[in-house]
């Protein structure tokens, strides 16, 4: 029985490119080799290709391929259907996979083609599953598993050499211990029974935010819901200007039936996705949210900075249910010093909705609640021999000296043994860690990222503008609530994009 993956009914494609050893940018391929492996058997095929460049001397007496054998031969962009044909539903198997796979996907690219196969690099696999060897060079998987050899360095012949140590792993290992290893290292998924596999195959490799849902009233109902974000997600889930999304009809608005399960952000969205199915064997969170997802929706973004900010104002409008971070927080307040009538420095909690805290220089930490807040003043003051009294935790002793002088946690502020401008020095400097950073520009700046501009006034991110209309618009709407983790965000990004000024 011919050796393929359950996982993979498309079957494989051992694959081997020759180049001129220029880069994947340029028109360097001089020949291709394909070994297809499916349920109906072993097809060959292969063909030398032109390339933009002369191939150089050390090449030639590498592959055997001169400049007189490829002057005859097919441009790639002459060819790419048929190689596409032969390459598309398969698993990508190749040596070193990053070289042929970026080769192959940028001469598609050239040819108005976009190949996005599951890829399998030989090398990772043979360090997989035979962790005791250093080496895992072709020639050396040659020797270790006497491969037959012919044609060396030419596509095809390569390509046939990995089939055949395809052969000799499964004569080695059981299926099931070369799948699960493949599967690892490819993040290949068990995909959800309910969730369309277009939907998988139309998530492009950049940066953004994608978003499970769920079907309301059903299964995942079970897991807790919030009134007000279903009636906002069912309003407009991605909000003004949206992007594109996974479904086939990319305008439509998620239906009022879907419930939003979990929403999240990277560098490479499909690569993401997929690990959360990969990983569905091995985690409880995991295994439960691929039963539960029905759609998936995604939002390119410009870079890494744009995912953060788009997911956390997702989260806290949608209150997906499988997301514990990021969540609104009502009761956010901040440490506030500030001077009596009389010039002594005193602290007073204020709260979020109370003040622009952005533009505010005298403010000291965040904390989700009341409670929290004075728990963390009191361990300033453990930890500084500051005294409770002074700092509003007590009421001031009937006597001179507070409690905390008794045991010796506090240097007599409150009866004269220390003045009041050394205890509030100290205060100060206590303080200073949870400083919270002040918005040094006059109005709103701009961070560049990409062609993108974050639009921020006062640690408050007003939206994205790629464009002088969206600019404009958002510099003219409404400022929103201030929110920690998008000040969090901003805060790192100010250090690492360029800032304009609007």
């Amino acid at each position: 029985m011919t050796p393929t993956l359950r996982s993979f009914p498309g079957g494989l494609a051992f694959v081997d490119i020759e180049t001129t050893g220029g880069p994947a940018q340029r028109e360097s391929i001089t020949e291709i080799g394909i070994v297809q492996v499916d349920e109906d058997g072993v097809r060959e095929w292969s063909t030398l290709v032109r390339p933009a460049s002369r191939i150089p001397e050390t090449i030639q007496r590498l592959t055997g391929i001169d400049d007189d054998m490829v002057a005859d031969a097919p441009r790639f962009e002459d060819i790419a259907d048929e190689v596409f044909d032969r390459l598309d539903g398969r698993l990508f198997v190749a040596h070193n996979a990053r070289f042929d796979h970026g080769h192959l996907r940028a001469a598609f690219r050239r040819a108005g083609l976009d190949m996005r196969p599951q890829v399998l690099c030989t090398v990772k696999l043979s360090r997989r599953l035979f962790p005791d060897h250093r080496r895992h060079g072709l020639d050396h998987l040659i020797e270790r598993h006497g491969l037959a050899v012919a044609d060396r360095h030419r596509a095809l012949g390569d390509a046939r050499l990995l089939w055949q140590f395809w052969q000799k792993i499964h004569e080695r290992f059981p299926p099931g211990h070369i799948d699960a290893a493949v599967r690892e290292l490819i993040g290949h998924p068990s995909l959800p029974p309910h969730l369309d596999p277009e939907q998988i195959a139309d998530l492009p490799d950049t940066p953004g935010v994608y978003l499970f849902y769920g079907e309301r009233g059903g299964e995942s109902s079970q897991l807790g819901g919030n009134d007000e974000a279903d009636a906002e997600a069912e309003a407009d889930p991605l909000g003004p200007g949206r992007a594109r999304t996974g479904a086939r009809d990319r305008k439509r608005h998620a239906p009022l039936q879907d419930l939003p399960l979990y929403i999240g952000k990277s560098t490479r969205l499909r690569s993401r996705v997929l690990s959360h199915f990969a990983a569905d064997h091995s985690s409880d969170r995991e295994l439960s949210l691929s039963q539960q997802v029905r759609r998936i929706e995604w939002i390119a973004t410009a870079g890494e900075i744009g995912a953060l900010l788009k997911e956390a104002e997702l989260v806290k409008r949608l209150q997906p249910t499988h997301n514990r971070q990021l969540r609104r927080n009502r009761e956010l307040c901040t440490w506030r010093l500030a001077t009596d009538i009389v010039g002594d420095w005193r602290l007073e909690l204020v709260h979020a909705a109370d003040l622009d805290f952005g533009r505010r220089d005298d403010l000291y930490g965040f904390f989700r609640t009341r409670r929290e807040a004075t728990n963390r003043l009191r361990a300033l003051a453990r930890d500084h021999a500051l005294c409770p009294p002074l700092l509003g935790l007590e009421k001031p002793p009937q006597g001179a000296r507070c409690f905390d002088f008794q045991l010796k946690r506090c240097r007599g502020a409150c009866h004269g043994g220390e003045s009041p401008q050394a205890h509030a020095l100290r205060l100060i400097e206590a303080l200073h860690a949870l400083k919270v950073e002040h918005w040094t520009w006059p109005g709103p700046v701009g961070l560049r990222e990409g062609e993108a501009i974050h639009v921020v006034d006062g640690w408050r991110w007003l939206g994205t503008a790629t464009d002088e209309a969206m600019l404009a618009d958002l510099l003219e709407a409404g400022r929103p609530a201030f929110d920690h983790d998008i000040y969090k965000i901003l805060v790192k990004a100010v250090r690492r994009l360029p800032v304009v000024q609007l």
